[in-house]
């Protein structure tokens, strides 16, 4: 296992800086997910440290050695690419044996590795096939396979399940996650899905323009996002302006009790749909309760999602989809102080 640092490390092209001054620990073996949008840098971020670039500035350390200059064959690093680029011609086991046998590897020891590679990604029943014969998933767990085999100490994996369909890419999630986590590699993951990598890492560090904006647990983003960027980018549905005093936020649709007293001044209110609570009676024993009214709902089969007008807000809640609330139904809305996140751009 590899801990893997990135220390002030920018990377430019011509006149064009992809990346700006990037700062990133990784512990020996954490998984980690680049997340951000198409073209802010994660993938060039993410071939740095696989040796494909050469940082402009900055230092790439392994375990505290500075490899920003080795090449990537030294780097003893393995990377999965979006496309499974497997040899058509060849069987499963001849694909994942392929890296070896360019090396050189004893036939004993070859064989050996292979049977054991071939239970861990669970395709040894497939061993004989062509990639023709397979599906989009156990071609991908070739290609895991085919990088496994060589013993890296780093995993990289460039938006690996891209071309699956959205049931196989589940799928997928969880046996990568259970494979890191049986193997304890150090593993880097670029991914533009936000569910992808709350799902997969341990942290997440998300990348805009070049920058990296936040890094930090998948919770954490999610619940406490340190800006309205990243709020947005991660789903955020409600967030209204606010003026803070004390312990408390007052927006249009009125005052909310906070759990811990901020600076005071203008900020930005997040209220995650989930969070809140949605009553068809009246209630008046709980903190920060909203009276409000229907006024449209989405159906997405698990869960039902709910615009709730309330003193000339609309609050967006999502409930489980247990009951259908009809439209221009009186409602009362609950929302406990420690579901309110306020987001100060100046705190």
């Amino acid at each position: 296992m590899t801990a893997v640092q990135l220390k002030g490390v920018r990377k430019d092209f011509g006149n064009f800086t992809a990346i700006s001054n990037i700062d990133l620990d990784i512990k020996s073996g954490e998984l980690v997910a680049l997340l951000g949008p198409s073209g802010c840098g994660k993938t060039t971020t993410l071939r740095m440290i696989a040796g494909l670039e050469v940082p402009s500035a900055g230092q790439i350390c392994f375990d505290g050695e500075d490899v920003s200059e080795v090449a990537v064959q030294k780097r003893n690093v393995g990377m999965v690419f979006q496309r499974y680029a497997l040899f058509p011609h060849m069987t499963v086991e001849k694909n994942v044996m392929f890296g070896l046998k360019v090396r050189g590897i004893d036939k004993a020891d070859i064989d050996k590795r292979l049977t054991e590679i071939l239970d861990v990604v669970q395709l040894q029943d497939f061993r004989h096939r062509f990639p023709a014969q397979l599906s989009g998933g156990q071609m991908q767990r070739v290609a895991i396979a085919r990088t496994l085999i060589t013993n890296p100490s780093v995993l990289m994996m460039d938006e690996p399940l891209a071309n699956l369909d959205t049931k196989l890419r589940g799928e997928m999630r969880r046996f990568i996650r259970e494979l890191q986590q049986r193997l304890g590699i150090t593993t880097i993951f670029v991914t533009h899905d936000q569910i992808e990598a709350m799902e997969l890492a341990d942290r997440v560090a998300v990348i805009f323009d070049g920058n990296l904006a936040q890094y930090d647990a998948p919770d954490a983003l999610y619940k406490r996002p340190n800006s309205i960027e990243i709020a947005d980018f991660m789903g955020a549905t409600n967030v209204f302006e606010a003026s803070i005093s004390g312990k408390t936020a007052t927006a249009v649709f009125g005052a909310l009790t906070l759990q811990d007293t901020v600076p005071d001044g203008q900020a930005q209110l997040m209220l995650r749909g989930e969070a809140i609570d949605l009553h068809l009676d009246e209630i008046t024993d709980e903190p920060n309760i909203l009276q409000g009214k229907i006024t449209a709902r989405e159906f997405f089969g698990a869960n039902i999602t709910y615009s709730v007008e309330c003193g000339g807000e609309t609050i967006q809640v999502i409930e489980q989809s247990r009951r259908m609330v009809e439209i221009d139904q009186p409602v009362w809305l609950t929302i406990p102080p420690e579901r309110i996140w306020i987001i100060q751009d100046n705190p």
